[in-house]
């Protein structure tokens, strides 16, 4: 069933106040440049609302859930065309996390179109200004030289 305009600009609402978007680069020496891109989107919600977050999350059709050890649910997309996908339902109605929303759909753009060092340390210093619009207080600044 398709979700409706409705419930796109409420999970676009969720992800402004409850959500987050990022993208870790994960030291993996198995990848090409040493790292390993992993975009997010995440929600939150306290398990006490279990059963109105899963339904809400269930929309979807993709991502997965965890409870965390202090009794809070996550419900993580990871996977590029799930996040692109959410990201083209919510765009036209997210207001505060706009600029992160815009900053992934280049992000994944250019993740696509890595040939060489010189365009993956591009890459990683998109990812980097994306932990600027973020509230982080384990900000990290990656180099690779080219």
């Amino acid at each position: 069933m398709p979700i409706t305009s409705a419930q796109k600009s409420y999970l676009a609402g969720f992800l402004d106040g409850d959500g987050s978007i990022y993208v870790r680069l994960k030291p993996n020496k198995s990848y090409q440049y040493g790292f390993q891109v992993s975009p997010y989107v995440i929600f939150f919600q306290s398990s006490k609302n279990r059963k109105s977050f899963e339904s809400l999350c269930s929309l979807l059709g993709f991502g997965y859930m965890r409870e965390r050890k202090d009794g809070i649910l996550e419900f993580t997309v990871g996977r590029k065309n799930d996040i692109k996908q959410f990201l083209s339902m919510v765009k036209p109605y997210v207001i505060l996390k706009k600029k992160q929303v815009d900053l992934m759909e280049v992000i994944l753009k250019r993740k696509e179109k890595v040939n060489n060092k010189n365009d993956f340390v591009k890459l990683i210093n998109l990812i980097d200004s994306f932990r600027g619009l973020n509230y982080s207080k384990k900000r990290i600044k990656h180099t690779l030289t080219p």
